[in-house]
């Protein structure tokens, strides 16, 4: 039986084996830095109380719509998605994280996985069934599918360049 050597760090780190998007277009850069997403319903609660509080018992009510218009109004490109940014829950919210890290575009993000009020609003909001959902300058701009094909194309940087001059 021949013995099987462990793989060196530089075949580990060979292109091959990472995960890599499509060949990236040329980055866009904006100067401007990022501005915390808050959301202010009620003293004291935390981000997910709040938005549970303001779905008013159903998914998609009056004070939840509301509160997501002023979530997606607030900042130019806000990712709700499985996790975070730092540390994403599913394959799908990386991809476009990943995407957006790669064009260096300021972007928030909200865990529908921490507040369920959050996650069947948003389905409702945006007539959309899953996860990640993206916003560009306030309009639903799609998921991973829709986004990572809008990358391919180089419809995703036309769009968040035009959002960004806004």
């Amino acid at each position: 039986m021949a013995a099987v050597s462990a793989p060196s760090a530089s075949t580990l780190s060979s292109p091959s084996l990472r995960t890599a998007l499509p060949t990236r277009p040329p980055s866009i850069r904006f100067g401007a830095a990022p501005r915390p997403l808050t959301l202010r319903l009620s003293q004291g609660a935390r981000p997910a109380r709040r938005l549970a509080a303001a779905a008013g018992g159903g998914a998609a009510g009056p004070d939840m719509r509301e509160t997501l218009d002023k979530v997606v109004g607030a900042h130019k490109v806000v990712l709700f998605m499985k996790g975070t940014k730092d540390f994403p829950q599913c394959g799908f919210s990386h991809t476009v994280v990943q995407i957006l890290r790669s064009l260096d575009v300021p972007f928030e993000t909200l865990d529908v996985l921490s507040n369920d009020a959050l996650r069947q609003g948003l389905k409702e909001y945006s007539s959309w069934p899953t996860f990640p959902q993206l916003y560009i300058d306030g309009e639903f701009f799609g998921g991973c599918d829709i986004t990572l094909e809008a990358y391919k194309s180089g419809e995703l940087q036309e769009t968040l360049e035009k959002a960004m001059c806004s």
